[in-house]
């Protein structure tokens, strides 16, 4: 089938925080996230993540390559920032409607979260498999985002956890019931209220990540799960659908527990406030130093 309205790969290309690859021999998207000014889940990146998942939708589990649409079988999220999947939702953005008093504007922003967050659950409603691969730090909302993927590989050096306690609210984005698949109802709530980051290890024991290979090793267990998966197919698909049937997590349930975030959002005090944005500070100096690292790793292989 000839793609009539989209120029090759022209509008895959034209994102400014995600870069995108298709694999046509393995039915692979590939989809990198790279925000600025810090690696969180600004609007723009949340724009251009669903932009690609309403273009398999659209073209019913296709995209276009070389002038034609392929078919894509498996989305894998993936992160271009080292040492950091995802550091979570836009907390300055939280901080500025909190203050300005705009319940709509935060909610509007978290309807966005969920819309993108939801398709992930249901693989787009096509017979696409969803991976997070996570390669680094994935926290609050990037956790949630993770856990939303049917299968997540973890990087052991990767840390994981949902913060939110930290400034009295609680995980929002889906993340009580992405948990609760995985996890006893007790166990999750404990690891909530943590509030601490959990290593890939420990989160593989305890069942809530699906793999954790050695660092460097990600990319390849993704093809190995593929390889392997390509021997039952078929089978793996139809479990996919049967979870969703057995443990359904709907749309209007994510809404409802959304809401319910922001109005607990919009009334936290100063001091969480304070406690909000000295985070947003952290995640600076974090993304600075793992920025560091990297230069000097490629100078030392250089």
């Amino acid at each position: 089938m000839k793609v009539e309205k989209i120029a090759g790969n022209a509008y895959l290309q034209s994102f400014t925080q995600i870069e995108v690859r298709i694999d046509p021999d393995y039915g692979i998207v590939w989809v990198y996230q790279k925000p600025s000014p810090r690696p969180c889940f600004n609007p723009t990146l949340i724009s251009e993540v669903r932009s690609v998942q309403i273009m398999l939708e659209t073209y019913d589990g296709k995209l276009p390559y070389g002038g034609d649409l392929v078919p894509i079988h498996y989305h894998v999220l993936d992160s271009r920032t080292p040492g950091i999947f995802s550091m979570g939702g836009d907390l300055n953005l939280f901080r500025d409607h909190v203050i300005r008093r705009d319940r709509e504007g935060l909610l509007k922003y978290a309807k966005t979260c969920i819309d993108t967050i939801h398709s992930f659950i249901v693989g787009f409603r096509l017979p696409i498999t969803t991976i997070s691969l996570v390669r680094g730090d994935a926290l609050g909302g990037g956790f949630e985002v993770a856990l939303s993927s049917h299968v997540v590989i973890a990087e052991e050096q990767a840390e994981m956890g949902l913060p939110e306690i930290l400034f009295n609210i609680f995980p929002g984005m889906g993340g009580y019931h992405l948990l609760c698949q995985r996890l006893p109802a007790a166990q999750a709530e404990k690891l909530m209220l943590s509030g601490r980051k959990y290593k890939a290890g420990e989160l593989g024991q305890l069942g809530v990540i699906d793999k954790v290979v050695p660092q460097g090793r990600g990319e390849h267990s993704v093809y190995g799960f593929i390889e392997e998966n390509r021997k039952h197919r078929n089978g793996y698909l139809a479990l996919q659908h049967v979870r969703r049937k057995v443990n359904p997590i709907s749309y209007e349930d994510l809404m409802d527990v959304c809401a319910y975030w922001v109005d607990v959002t919009m009334n936290i005090s100063d001091r969480d406030l304070r406690m909000m944005n000295r985070l947003v500070r952290a995640q600076d100096r974090l993304l600075e130093t793992e920025t560091e690292l990297e230069l000097r790793r490629e100078q030392a292989t250089a």
